[in-house]
């Protein structure tokens, strides 16, 4: 990826609506680059979609918690297969260390929350759960930052070397 991916990436992630004439004024490119770099982000698995960003809190699930698990050995693929049943179960990462896996919870009350987590100790391939009640996002998920370190320089889009260069 070189700056000009980050560009446009950046520029989609601010204006979720734009559509390649709109980018191509952001970045300073031609709408042909655009659309063959968008194309080749997609065809990388790079660029994976462009669904709405969803705020749960704002949509009244004000209760969210990082669950670890400890699950039986050998049992990951059962395990997955349980947690997505889980409407609760908004994300979960097999891991290293003393947990085995660990998923992102939401929902509308403690009361729900505590629900869905006996539910999901219910599990004969869950041997012990830990949660861990978020209070607040001190960073938001994000990627950009990592990837606009990253960045190649260079490309072969002269127009957006020299827009960024004034």
């Amino acid at each position: 990826m070189d700056r000009l991916d980050v560009a446009l990436l950046q520029a989609l992630r601010d204006h979720p609506r734009a559509g390649a004439l709109e980018l191509s004024r952001l970045t300073g490119v031609a709408r042909a680059t655009v659309q063959s770099r968008i194309e080749k982000l997609e065809g990388a698995g790079v660029l994976t979609g462009y669904g709405p960003d969803i705020d749960l809190d704002a949509a009244g699930f004000t209760v969210q918690a990082f669950v670890t698990l400890e699950i039986t050995q050998g049992a990951l693929d059962e395990v997955r297969d349980e947690l997505k049943r889980h409407p609760a179960i908004v994300e979960a990462y097999a891991t290293t260390g003393t947990s085995d896996v660990v998923c992102r919870m939401a929902a509308r009350s403690k009361g729900d929350l505590q629900e869905a987590l006996l539910e999901v100790n219910r599990s004969p391939h869950v041997a012990r759960s830990t949660s861990v009640v978020i209070l607040s996002t001190v960073v938001a998920p994000r990627v950009l930052p990592l990837l606009g370190e990253h960045a190649r320089a260079g490309g072969r889009a002269p127009a957006f070397r020299e827009a960024r260069q004034r």
